[in-house]
């Protein structure tokens, strides 16, 4: 199957998966995803608060998007709604979906985050937990990781302006090299 063709199915199915509600089992199993993961089980219980996204659809021919939408939660309590929209141009084809969560260190790094609009620069990244050996790209930066699947994901990260962002590859293939930001936006709940 050539990459053209496989993108033409995946992208559809991608953007489909993205678009579709999230249930209350997705949010509690995405989460529990990332509280197994060695290094992020801490984050949960120092970090203020976080926002947690169970799929975001991504694909991508040259100018590629991704969108998702979360919850987000301030001291472990759901508090509002956010979705990530992202633009990228430059090298890229395929699709993929992703979970992610974004943790904040403190008040400051929340109230920045739930101003209504937020957004990752270029340089921001994330960390990778998937299911294979690799490096995975994050918003705009790259960040190489070890990865032994999602039960027992081993990861390396902190936080950098107060929030640190960790992902899950949940399917798909996607080559890219590609400059852009995530954009977020939060409606309280």
């Amino acid at each position: 199957m050539t990459l053209k063709r496989l993108f033409a199915f995946l992208a559809p199915l991608l953007l489909a998966t993205a678009l579709t509600p999230a249930r209350a089992d997705d949010y509690t199993n995405t989460i529990q995803v990332f509280k197994k993961a060695t290094e992020s089980k801490p984050f949960f219980a120092n970090a203020y608060g976080y926002a947690v996204f169970p799929t975001i659809g991504k694909g991508g021919v040259g100018i590629g998007g991704a969108h998702g939408k979360g919850r987000v939660y301030e001291k472990g309590a759901y508090v509002g709604d956010t979705s990530m929209t992202q633009i990228t141009v430059g090298a890229q084809l395929g699709g993929q979906a992703f979970s992610q969560i974004v943790f904040f260190e403190d008040k400051r790094a929340f109230d920045e985050f739930t101003t209504g609009e937020f957004e990752f620069g270029a340089q921001a990244t994330a960390v990778a937990i998937t299911a294979a050996a690799g490096a995975q790209a994050g918003t705009g930066g790259t960040s190489a990781s070890k990865n032994v699947g999602t039960d027992k994901a081993a990861v390396a990260g902190g936080y950098q302006k107060g929030m640190a962002v960790f992902t899950v590859a949940k399917g798909g293939l996607m080559y890219e090299a590609t400059v852009g930001g995530q954009k977020f936006n939060y409606k309280k709940k």
